[in-house]
């Protein structure tokens, strides 16, 4: 029987699921993020700018959806240590439903920064809480994923190179929806924000997480510059139209991949073996939670669209990456096969 991965219906719709804006410390208004990005063939941006919860739904039309949603900083507290030699945690939140604006893990008076700071007074919370500190630890770290996944928000995890976590850090986390598997504003600051192996280890500690790429853009050179940060790595979203709730639930439920640049058409299991098509590769790889692997090579010339790789219970997931000539990546979710 042939079971489809990624939806045979609907249409894709190319998303940035990490932005900043002047809202935080971006240089671009909401409204010129929108129109740089609509240039570069997205329909999805969502607004993540650090603390603040702000909607920009006077974006949204036909061609444009703009999600709610915010970015927050745990960071590591050793005295005497340079902050950039310490650890910290970046977490986003993208409201999965459209009028879920109240923000989580809220406090009155602290953790605000740049121009956040003007717009504080916009932001809803829930007054009957108090405020929350922030703590570096696993179990403070997931208390918050778990806080925030209750009320309703689709919870990432973000660039963990740039953050100088390891696997000791990151395996003690949970509540997570996904990860960046990319991270395209990392990846042309010199950071290695490409994380397959991340993810691996992930998967590997039993975490059913999705992955994500994003491009994290503040936008601080012009869009013409190689320095530019927007366009490097975005989500591809399987959805059945262009609105809110019907994006989100495309997240929820994993249908999507990351990319750099390749596109995956279609994805499918049957027989026995999962099958893939995407545009022209120099390789496609297929990747185990065993010791396993599997590949298909471009040769004389002629590309790889196609590709199929055996699967079995016993090999406990696998997740497959294209590559084009340029070296860029297209990353699929992982899938168990239990």
């Amino acid at each position: 029987m042939k079971t489809y991965l990624l939806p045979s219906t609907g249409n894709f719709y190319k998303a940035n699921l990490h932005c900043h804006t002047t809202y935080s410390d971006g240089r671009l208004t909401p409204q010129q993020v929108k129109e740089l990005y609509m240039k570069k063939g997205y329909s999805v941006v969502a607004y993540t700018d650090h603390d603040i919860l702000i909607p920009h739904d006077e974006l949204n039309d036909e061609n444009f959806l703009a999600l709610h949603g915010f970015e927050m900083e745990i960071e590591e507290n050793q005295p005497g240590v340079s902050w950039a030699a310490q650890k910290c945690c970046h977490i986003c939140f993208i409201g999965i439903e459209p009028e879920n604006l109240t923000q989580p893990c809220w406090h009155r008076s602290k953790y605000l920064g740049g121009n956040a700071v003007k717009y504080r007074n916009q932001v809803k919370f829930d007054e009957s809480e108090p405020d929350y500190e922030r703590s570096y630890s696993g179990e403070a770290i997931s208390e918050i994923m778990g806080k925030a996944r209750a009320k309703g928000f689709f919870v990432t995890y973000n660039h963990p190179v740039w953050s100088r976590e390891d696997y000791r850090d990151y395996t003690a986390y949970t509540g997570m929806h996904a990860m960046e598997i990319m991270n395209g504003g990392c990846l042309n600051e010199g950071f290695e924000d490409y994380n397959p192996q991340v993810y691996d280890d992930m998967l590997r500690a039993g975490k059913r997480i999705f992955c994500i790429g994003t491009d994290d853009n503040h936008n601080v050179h012009p869009e013409t510059s190689r320095y530019s940060d927007s366009g490097i790595a975005f989500t591809m979203v399987k959805a059945d139209k262009l609105d809110y709730r019907s994006i989100t639930n495309a997240l929820v439920e994993g249908h999507f991949y990351a990319s750099e640049g390749p596109e995956i058409t279609e994805l499918w299991m049957e027989d026995g073996r999962v099958h893939l098509k995407c545009s022209p590769a120099d390789r496609v790889l297929c990747v185990y939670e065993v010791r396993k692997g599997d590949r298909v090579f471009s040769q004389d010339g002629v590309p790889v669209t196609e590709a199929s790789f055996e699967v079995s219970p016993e090999f406990g997931y696998f997740r497959i990456t294209v590559i084009d000539n340029a070296g860029r990546h297209a990353c699929t979710n992982a899938y168990f096969l239990s």
